[in-house]
């Protein structure tokens, strides 16, 4: 029993060495034919990686002929279906440098996006791969408006597009978390110069007016009342802007602070002042640059 089991297990060694050479053996032939054939039949029955690297082996022989569009794209195919989004996106860029009028050529072209969306990272790392990503995406949707890939682009922009919203969001908020209330002021701002439409809108004004009140209690006595008013110009902000959010009853809680804080300093009549003139300089700058940017984004799409 033991000898018999001990040659049927030789018996599959050597079938199973027999087919890795037979496939080594073809890899390396010079046969257009046979491995053109070969290559496809492994794609087919979804060995991809053996796909891949026959069709990339089959490109140095069938470079220059009619075939050799059908092989280039496979070969990215291959390895696209074999989740090698790296090596895939780098083949279809090729492809469409090499044969930008081929029929595969558009399917090349969102094939490499789609690689490029797969390979982007959390908004925590590095973005540089969304902002390729985004680019290529665009560039796509502007060279085929009627592609039926569309609704999948729109959402990946939407989704990369928000990634970049919370990253902004979260760097300028670690300011905050880190008690730096000057520096987490102006980031928060700068992220609404960026992006008057950041998806974090409605929080960022809210840690912009808290920024403020905290860098204006925590000041010398001299520097509070400036500093004070710099607040209620935010807090102003805010509730003229979204007077129903669920942060209203905590700012105003912190508004009457300030305006307690700003009476004992004999400057009762600064707030009014200030909506007057602060708030609309402040809210007129904003409707400006929301304006600038939905102008923006309704020519892109319109594109």
């Amino acid at each position: 029993m033991k000898i018999r089991n001990l040659i049927l297990a030789l018996v599959a060694v050597a079938a199973m060495s027999s087919c890795k050479s037979q496939y080594e053996i073809l890899l390396n032939s010079n046969d257009a034919d046979a491995k053109y054939k070969a290559a496809f039949e492994y794609f087919n029955n979804k060995k991809y990686n053996k796909a891949a690297s026959l069709f990339e082996s089959l490109s140095v022989l069938t470079n220059g002929t009619e075939r050799d569009d059908t092989v280039r794209y496979y070969w990215g195919l291959s390895n696209y279906n074999f989740k090698d989004y790296y090596t895939a996106e780098t083949n279809f860029e090729q492809f469409v440098e090499s044969y930008p009028r081929s029929p595969f050529a558009e399917d090349a072209r969102f094939l490499r996006l789609d690689c490029l969306y797969r390979s982007t990272l959390r908004y925590e790392l590095d973005q540089t791969p969304t902002y390729k990503a985004l680019t290529a995406i665009s560039e796509y949707m502007l060279e085929y408006p009627n592609s039926g890939n569309m609704p999948v682009c729109r959402d990946m922009l939407t989704d990369l597009n928000e990634r970049l919203d919370r990253k902004a969001y979260e760097s300028a908020k670690l300011y905050y978390k880190m008690e730096e209330y000057l520096s987490s002021r102006v980031a928060f701002k700068n992220v609404l110069k960026d992006d008057a439409e950041n998806i974090y809108r409605e929080d960022i004004l809210y840690y912009i007016a808290m920024s403020s009140y905290k860098y204006a209690s925590l000041s010398v006595p001299a520097k509070q009342k400036e500093r004070y008013l710099s607040f209620i110009d935010d807090y102003f902000n805010f509730i003229g802007e979204i007077p129903d959010s669920h942060y209203r009853k905590e700012l105003d809680a912190v508004y009457a602070r300030a305006q307690k804080a700003l009476g004992k300093q004999g400057v009762g009549e600064a707030q009014e002042d200030m909506k007057d003139k602060h708030f609309a300089k402040e809210r007129a700058k904003l409707q400006k640059e929301m304006k600038k940017s939905v102008k923006a984004k309704a020519e892109k799409v319109e594109k």
